[in-house]
């Protein structure tokens, strides 16, 4: 029987989520559309085989290994290496059937998934706001018959989905109406791949290229969450791109897009409901923050301020405001709390007992995994020292427009023709 991951392959969170292999997405945060049924990827695996850190093989699941097993859950790899997972399952369909539904304001978004999430015969629920009043929340059914339009997302012809489901918007015509279509499951589950979400708009900006079908049909190549992700670290422009996940409570959500907003003017924004797990199963990532049985999961994906300085505390004030309303950040990506602050949010003794029990103290910790230097901005003062020459030309290089864009893009080219690892999708 054709049968998908629980189903856990859709769209995760940030832009590494497309192409990560299981074990990233257990050991690392990962969610998407089907998060507010199931939770975070890790909710869907029964068991896990890692190599400690003296080299034994162990099985750790919910009945062996109890604790090894729920705290590798988010611990970014630091317990041991994980070399097998034992995945729930459910059957396949041909179709997703999506329905948009028009919403005016985050609360009014909120207010659509408290309705449908308990409504069983949809699978997958997400969102997307474009401004503080114009958005859509899309609601997906796995189906077997085609009744609507058939809409894909894989071609290079094809829309890219967060500028298909705008114009979607155009189709409902009065208060209450929706619009559906079907997509082939693949190309639903892909669906924010090309593009990646609407952040290779950003590669358009940069390179000053217009952006039109005509542009994205030629550079369609180019336009993957792995050739962009590549891109952008070898530009150097990753260290003043925002990208990070941050979920607060329902309650809290049109208060934080607001501040979200006001700070930093980024649209769109990504929505995604995300089912908690029960207390004594949460993953390390999770924290201890965490009341609420479901949250939303806010995507904020952009350009920072060119300012290292200010670019740190942007992060850090985002981090403060998030713990402020009760909610998460996802480790994925880089975190800028100081030291003391990191495990006043997640349980270091729990963590600690664990890497001793298990042999793992000789291996990074989380924190030392998502920690960045803090410039002297928190957490102690910053040195200051005369650079050489070399380093000075070296810096001169990377921030001149646009010789760090250039050279992230011929790095990615040459992976897409010359490097299996790019060619393995295909």
């Amino acid at each position: 029987m054709h049968q998908i991951p629980n189903p856990r392959v859709s769209h995760c969170f940030g832009w590494h989520g497309f192409h990560l292999t299981s074990d990233d997405r257990f050991a690392g945060t990962s969610g998407e559309s089907s998060s507010y049924k199931h939770g975070l990827f890790d909710r869907t695996i029964i068991g896990i085989e890692l190599i400690l850190g003296n080299g034994e093989v162990v099985w750790a699941s919910a009945a062996h290994h109890r604790d090894l097993f729920f705290t590798a859950a988010g611990s970014c790899g630091s317990l041991g290496v994980i070399t097998l997972l034992k995945l729930e399952l459910i059957d396949a369909k041909d179709y997703v059937e999506l329905e948009y539904v028009p919403v005016k304001s985050t609360n009014e978004a909120v207010e659509q998934f408290r309705c449908y999430q308990e409504d069983d015969s949809v699978e997958y629920m997400d969102g997307i706001m474009y401004s503080m009043n114009s958005g859509v929340v899309m609601l997906g059914r796995l189906t077997n018959k085609s009744t609507h339009r058939i809409q894909r997302f894989d071609r290079a012809t094809d829309a890219w989905f967060y500028m298909h489901a705008e114009d979607m918007l155009k189709h409902v015509d009065g208060k209450g109406a929706t619009y559906k279509e079907e997509i082939p499951i693949r190309s639903y589950l892909f669906r924010y791949d090309r593009g990646v979400f609407w952040s290779g708009l950003r590669a358009f900006k940069y390179f000053v290229t217009p952006f039109n079908r005509l542009t994205r049909f030629l550079l369609d190549p180019l336009m993957y969450s792995r050739t962009m992700v590549h891109a952008l670290h070898r530009s150097g422009l990753a260290s003043r791109t925002i990208i990070q996940d941050y979920s607060v409570p329902y309650d809290a959500a049109e208060e934080f897009v607001k501040w979200t907003d006001e700070r930093t003017g980024i649209w769109p924004l990504w929505l995604c409901p995300v089912k908690s797990a029960p207390l004594d199963e949460r993953s390390f990532s999770q924290g201890n923050n965490i009341k609420d049985d479901i949250l939303l999961d806010v995507g904020i994906w952009d350009m920072g301020p060119d300012d290292a300085r200010a670019f740190i505390k942007l992060n850090r004030d985002f981090e403060t405001k998030v713990a402020e309303l009760g909610g998460m950040k996802c480790l994925y990506a880089h975190a800028y709390y100081t030291e003391q602050e990191f495990w006043d949010i997640y349980d270091e003794k729990r963590y600690m007992e664990v890497r001793r029990r298990y042999h793992a103290e000789s291996l990074p910790s989380v924190y030392d995994k998502v920690k960045v230097d803090l410039q002297g901005v928190a957490g102690g003062v910053r040195v200051d020292r005369r650079e050489s020459w070399q380093e000075w030309a070296h810096q001169q290089f990377w921030s001149t427009w646009p010789m760090g864009g250039l050279y992230g893009v011929a790095s990615a080219t040459k992976g897409l023709f010359f490097e299996s690892d790019f060619l393995l999708k295909k």
